[in-house]
């Protein structure tokens, strides 16, 4: 759970500062991020039945990697969807819905298809760990940017990057929306079904597996309440911001 706690913080954060750097470098991130992925696919594929406990760790730590170069992607402006320009004063409702749909779409697509690749290098394998964080980094990730869209307290702009700006105008800030209790109601069962399931299964693979997808979901379930409660996450990636765009 403390592996899971610092691998997020610190990629999360090293993601944020890698944002913040001159556009400059955002070529070199991006190959960087892309090297990484196939790394860590080879990784995945290399581990998959092994389940052993430092092949757990690895498969893991894999995935969430993998996840690192969606986020650069869109948040660089590589991989990010047909349109490029906010929407005009008065959008709303389905029609704003689909031009979010349409600032994003080919991150989505990517996202997918990663998905799909690390199904298919651990089919039929022992070693499952990163196709079910992949997954869940997703389903909690997609559950959060809807909640953003729908309206949050805390929409965090600071760390949204210049070359994205087209994204704030789908950020929206109420007091409430009705995916909220939802959300965290089937984050925080989610969490609790996962720690317990690692209670009861006695196998280290099984154990340290089912801890991890505890650990992320939970830290997800936390993400989540960082939107609603007045909470200064921005100390938590102080750090990340030292560098103006």
């Amino acid at each position: 759970i403390a592996y899971a706690l610092f691998l997020w913080w610190f990629c999360t954060g090293l993601i944020f500062y890698l944002d913040s750097l001159p556009a400059r470098t955002f070529r070199w991130s991006m190959l960087g991020a892309s090297a990484v992925l196939a790394i860590a696919l080879g990784a995945i594929w290399w581990l998959r039945g092994d389940t052993g406990i430092v092949a757990t760790y690895l498969a893991f730590t894999a995935a969430v990697l993998a996840w690192g170069f969606q986020e650069i992607s869109l948040y660089m402006g590589y991989i990010t969807g047909p349109r490029k320009h906010r929407c005009q004063a008065g959008c709303s409702g389905w029609r704003h819905f689909r031009h979010a749909i349409e600032v994003n779409l080919w991150h989505e697509l990517s996202i997918i298809a990663v998905a799909l690749v690390i199904a298919w290098l651990v089919w039929d394998s022992q070693n499952l760990v990163a196709m079910w964080t992949y997954l869940l980094l997703w389903m909690m990730n997609l559950s959060a940017r809807l909640n953003v869209f729908l309206g949050v307290r805390n929409v965090s702009e600071e760390f949204v990057p210049a070359r994205m700006e087209v994204l704030k105008s789908f950020l929206t800030r109420k007091p409430m929306n009705l995916l909220f209790p939802v959300s965290v109601t089937a984050a925080t069962v989610g969490s609790v079904l996962l720690f317990l399931s690692a209670a009861s299964v006695y196998a280290a693979h099984d154990v340290t597996s089912l801890s991890f997808l505890g650990a992320m979901m939970t830290l997800a379930l936390v993400e989540h309440w960082f939107l609603m409660l007045p909470l200064p996450v921005e100390k938590l990636f102080r750090w990340t911001l030292a560098v103006q765009h």
